[in-house]
């Protein structure tokens, strides 16, 4: 009878664990559009790499950023685990590339979703500042269907030229956040097209609201810096693609995944991964 009761007691603390903890795996992948001109490099043969690798790494969440409708259309039938939100930056819909998040469907509910645009004119479709090209940043509300937790994901695709549009983009982002999500635990991935030393980095890494999840642990694993342009930026070491969360977070693993096939890479930046845990 004493065994059996301590039996139940275990049992009823594991559950009590499992209610007041969440570890979870995280991470952000550009996927690189669909460019007919990637010869080598063709979306038809990588396709199956990008699905492989997510499924693969068990991501509870990923953000992706480039892809195409019909890229996320295709990733997903390769991935039935997995359900996504994301609009096309061009029309508000299906037009232009998404800054698309993946979600385990057996382990969250989405509960709410929204997008806006890196501009001055952030509800609707356009570019802002010195920018020519549409970023959008979409999010959603998750709820946990254990712990029955709720958390934002935030995922965005910077521009990738313009100077004054990244810099103003952290700041509206941090501007959005605090209005969406208020004091509910967020996540925030993305291709910030800058690395720990640029400004628009910096302002959010350095906001008191949003940390890096590169920063919070002892032993990051870096053996490349995330865009190699399919090859030819190998020896570069500059992280441009970050996880950044509130503080209710912490994180147990950090690390850039080199994963390669036949020589060839499955997209021209290397995902990061980050091991989380909501408290």
């Amino acid at each position: 009878m004493k065994i059996k009761s301590i039996v139940v007691a275990l049992v009823c603390l594991l559950l009590m664990s499992s209610t007041f903890a969440q570890t979870l795996t995280i991470g952000s992948f550009n996927v690189r559009y669909d460019n007919p001109r990637d010869s080598g490099n063709l979306w038809s043969a990588r396709l199956p790499r990008v699905a492989a690798l997510i499924a693969f790494h068990d991501f509870d969440i990923v953000g992706t950023q480039e892809g195409l409708q019909h890229q996320l259309e295709g990733m997903q039938s390769l991935l039935p685990g997995y359900t996504y939100y994301g609009i096309g930056r061009d029309d508000g819909a299906l037009k232009g590339e998404h800054s698309a998040i993946f979600i385990k469907k057996d382990a969250f509910t989405i509960v709410d979703k929204g997008d806006f645009w890196l501009s001055e004119t952030p509800t609707k479709p356009g570019f802002g500042w010195d920018a020519r090209i549409n970023r959008i940043c979409s999010w959603v509300l998750l709820q946990h269907k254990v712990t029955r937790k709720k958390m934002y994901c935030f995922n965005v695709h910077y521009d990738h030229q313009a100077m004054v549009a990244r810099n103003e983009s952290s700041k509206l982002i941090l501007e959005k956040i605090k209005t969406i999500a208020g004091s509910t635990p967020v996540i925030l991935t993305g291709d910030f097209n800058g690395d720990h030393n640029s400004a628009w980095y910096q302002l959010i890494a350095n906001s008191g609201s949003l940390l890096d999840t590169y920063n919070r642990v002892a032993l990051p694993y870096k053996p490349n810096g995330t865009f190699q342009g399919f090859g030819p930026n190998l020896n570069a070491d500059q992280v441009i693609d970050h996880i950044f969360t509130s503080s209710h977070f912490s994180v147990s693993r950090w690390g850039v995944l080199t994963d390669s096939y036949n020589g060839k890479f499955p997209s021209d930046h290397f995902p990061v991964l980050a091991q989380i845990t909501l408290h």
